[in-house]
């Protein structure tokens, strides 16, 4: 079993987008509409493109360039499983009851620069207003591929995989949600009826 706080998760985050400043990043008192900016093919585009504020659907990428370094990112919800069996069951995890374990799929690539990115920033959301974040735990018989708590992702490449939460077994959530510093209004993925 390996644990991770959330605390040395932001930190290390924190640390890698510093790293990425550049001088083109935006004046302190520029507003939030400049500091994301779209990028260059969508503004040329057609087709309207998506904003964060907008409720997706699965595969649908939403692509933002961070507020701190010169870097763009486009990011997605693949699936969402629930009803996962594992050596422990999350109800012997966490001393619940009726809680199993679910997971959702993220695929999240860097297109300019070089950036973090964790599975902390993921919540899932339901309507009665309940908010689940990541497991803290895993185990060896998790889905694979297991989405990184933490990893470096530079220009052309992509990190993919599961993310794990514990989940009353008799509800379904309704959105899927990522909250990460760069984007202050937050995305949000609608998950599918069973």
């Amino acid at each position: 079993m390996r644990t991770r706080t959330t605390a040395a998760t932001a930190a290390l985050l924190l640390a890698v987008l510093t790293a990425c400043q550049s001088s083109d990043e935006p004046a302190a008192g520029d507003s939030k509409a400049s500091k994301l900016k779209a990028p260059a093919a969508a503004k040329t585009s057609a087709a309207p493109s998506p904003t964060e504020d907008e409720t997706r659907d699965f595969g649908e990428v939403l692509t933002f360039n961070d507020s701190v370094g010169d870097v763009t990112v486009n990011v997605t919800v693949l699936s969402y499983e629930q009803g996962i069996k594992a050596q422990s069951s999350a109800d012997q995890e966490f001393n619940t009851d009726g809680y199993e374990w679910a997971a959702v799929e993220i695929k999240t690539c860097i297109t300019k620069g070089t950036g973090g990115t964790t599975r902390y920033p993921w919540t899932l959301a339901y309507t009665d207003g309940a908010r689940i974040e990541p497991s803290s735990v895993t185990y060896g018989d998790f889905p694979k591929p297991e989405y990184p708590y933490e990893a470096t992702v530079k220009a052309g490449d992509c990190v993919r995989g599961k993310t794990v939460f514990a989940v009353p077994g008799n509800q379904r959530p309704e959105r899927v949600l990522y909250t990460p510093e760069a984007l202050p209004e937050g995305a949000e993925w609608k998950v599918p009826k069973a």
